[in-house]
């Protein structure tokens, strides 16, 4: 499920530059929850990570696109965790599937530096027109990796339009339902994440039994 850096003035080739593309964003993360976006600067990121200035520049042009370059590492790390939980649930057992989606959710929310402001897009101060097409490029990799559970895809591994649209709906309710869970409580309101998990299974049921 790798996919290719698409934020990246250069692409790491050697291990020794992938190693340190990831104490950058690793430091961009650290930095995310200390300091908030607006505050971050790439001198700031280049002196936690413990590299020259230069090495941020040259794989990225502002603080911006290090930061969507953090947001699509989020996406890939919960994309790999979600595969994980899969393989240990058996096929076309969607609730188990779905509760493994919103649980790994929750987890990185809760567990993953710098998730808080931005998981898989923009981060919040940023956040607003961008956020259907984040929650399109979520939804999208979400059926993909459910269509086979979901026993809604293609040749066993292309979603069908219904289950994307489908994926998106729920996303789409999910996001609104946990930004406001999280505002709430910085650990995620359980009455309002509750909520979620029973409006996620009620609409799945009428469109997957």
């Amino acid at each position: 499920m790798s996919h290719a850096h698409t934020n990246l003035r250069r692409v790491p080739v050697q291990q020794r530059s992938a190693d340190r593309l990831a104490r950058i964003l690793d430091a961009g993360a650290a930095l995310l929850d200390e300091t908030g976006y607006e505050q971050l600067s790439t001198r700031a990121v280049a002196d936690r990570a413990g590299v020259p200035i230069g090495s941020v520049y040259r794989f990225f042009p502002n603080k911006r696109a290090l930061v969507d370059a953090l947001a699509e590492r989020n996406l890939q790390v919960y994309a790999e965790r979600i595969v994980a939980r899969l393989e240990v649930i058996p096929e076309r057992e969607w609730r188990a599937a779905i509760d493994a989606v919103l649980d790994e959710y929750l987890a990185m929310k809760r567990s993953v530096p710098g998730f808080a402001l931005v998981d898989f897009g923009p981060p919040v101060p940023a956040a607003g027109p961008l956020d259907a097409e984040v929650n399109r490029l979520v939804a999208g990799r979400l059926a993909e990796l459910l269509s086979g559970h979901l026993g809604r895809g293609r040749d066993g591994a292309v979603p069908d339009e219904g289950l994307l649209r489908t994926v998106l709906v729920s996303v789409q309710a999910a996001d609104a339902l946990l930004q406001l869970a999280f505002r709430a409580d910085p650990e995620g309101d359980p009455d309002l994440i509750a909520e979620t998990r029973v409006l996620l299974r009620a609409y799945l049921a009428h469109v997957l039994e």
